[in-house]
């Protein structure tokens, strides 16, 4: 879709959207070649992924790439022009690229659990309307969690009536994409009935301010700073009801998840791939072995056998789970997105474990040298602990058992 063409879809006034920038999209239409430019973008990603993380050097031209190529439109419905893709191949292009560099991985999550919301909540116009600017290669970044609550799902930023449109005040902090984005998406508590709503913002939109403040020790250049909201006036039609999401069964949560167990799988797969690299071309036996080669050494071929097999397993469980979550997306009833979400829950659980050995093991089995900055190897552990704290592990594990041994359906968020 080009920029003119886009423009043209146009929301009710008074509500102005900001003008499209020219951009050149390609379309894709399918899941093949959705996982096909995945496999070429993670190829030049992974070449500068070291440097971006030592130094980090925020992947700006990388996300235009993305946005270029077509991969963020993925999930728009056939019947609004794009591929809809299943939400295993979601999963696999979001592994794809974290292998490369779990930031950029990271960084579409919520992107396209955004889209969810406009696919499952959104009016026809917001479809439309929404849908268009995505094709055009707009991008969403998230304004979700905050500090000082209760908990991070509680939000103490509100939407409050003004007029015949709204007002928005609070502060952000974790607002993964938000450097990169076009249009920030804010979750809120309503004045007026205390449940929570979306809103789409443009970027620039007066009152707005992006901090660039992330110091995670991992995941460096996701952009997941704060973003201060300051009376920013808000249109009614930019506005969806987030609680909805929940309140009655929708594959909302378990697709939030699944791309996040692909996170994780894709860290597993770029710390293996790295492993057996500098174990074949850097690293040196150890002079008890009494080999000619590190790659010979039998503790060292048992390890990389080891962490295979658990890589493996874990992303057999990954592509299982999307097959359940395509199910709950086809007829979602309260059985089958409890059983998407139990599914994607036990592939994320396989996913973080195998993504946390093979980047602990990338280091044993390296040596010394694994150490040094310049490889900067120790980016896959800090990336994949990092991550892992997203949501806690040990609730997921509680759920699934909880639901295996007693049949007790898991509670409906974007978390499980």
């Amino acid at each position: 879709m080009t920029a003119a063409l886009a423009q043209r879809i146009q929301p009710p006034a008074p509500f102005r959207a900001p003008p499209l920038r020219e951009r050149a999209v390609r379309r894709i239409a399918s899941d093949e070649e959705a996982l096909s430019a995945a496999r070429d973008l993670a190829a030049d990603f992974a070449k500068t992924a070291a440097a971006r993380d030592r130094d980090r050097i925020l992947p700006h031209a990388e996300l235009d790439r993305l946005s270029a190529c077509g991969l963020l439109a993925i999930t728009v419905p056939k019947a609004y022009g794009g591929a809809g893709v299943s939400a295993g191949t979601v999963a696999r292009v979001t592994a794809l690229l974290s292998a490369a560099d779990g930031s950029i991985g990271q960084i579409p999550q919520n992107h396209f659990f955004m889209l969810e919301a406009v696919r499952l909540q959104g009016t026809e116009e917001q479809k439309r309307f929404f849908y268009g600017r995505v094709l055009a290669g707009e991008r969403f970044g998230n304004a979700l969690s905050e500090t000082g609550t209760r908990t991070a799902h509680d939000h103490a930023t509100r939407l409050e009536r003004n007029g015949d449109a709204y007002v928005l005040n609070g502060r952000k902090f974790y607002s993964t994409g938000v450097l990169f984005a076009d249009w920030i998406v804010v979750v809120a508590t309503s004045e007026e009935d205390g449940r929570s709503v979306v809103a789409f913002l443009p970027k620039d939109a007066p009152g707005i301010t992006v901090i660039d403040d992330w110091s995670g020790f991992g995941q460096r250049v996701t952009g997941s700073g704060s973003t201060l909201l300051e009376a920013v006036d808000v249109h009614p039609f930019a506005v969806l009801s987030f609680s909805a999401l929940f309140e009655t069964p929708t594959p909302m949560g378990p697709f939030a998840q699944i791309m996040h167990a692909g996170v994780q799988q894709g860290i597993a797969e770029g710390a293996l791939a790295e492993t057996i690299r500098f174990v074949r071309e850097v690293a040196r036996p150890w002079r008890d072995a009494g080999v000619e080669r590190h790659g010979d050494d039998p503790h060292v071929v048992a390890s990389v056998g080891e962490v295979t097999i658990r890589v493996e397993g874990a992303k057999a469980l990954l592509a299982r789970a999307g097959r359940f979550v395509d199910e709950a997306t086809a007829e979602p009833t309260e059985a089958s997105v409890a059983a998407a979400s139990i599914a994607v829950a036990e592939a994320k659980i396989a996913s973080t474990d195998a993504a946390l050995l093979a980047a602990s093991k990338l280091i044993e089995l390296g040596g010394a040298s694994a150490t040094l900055a310049r490889h900067d190897l120790d980016r896959f552990w800090r990336n994949a602990r990092t991550h892992a704290v997203h949501d806690p592990q040990l609730w997921k594990y509680r759920f699934v058992g909880n639901y295996w041994l007693n049949g007790v359906h898991p509670p409906r968020h974007g978390a499980i």
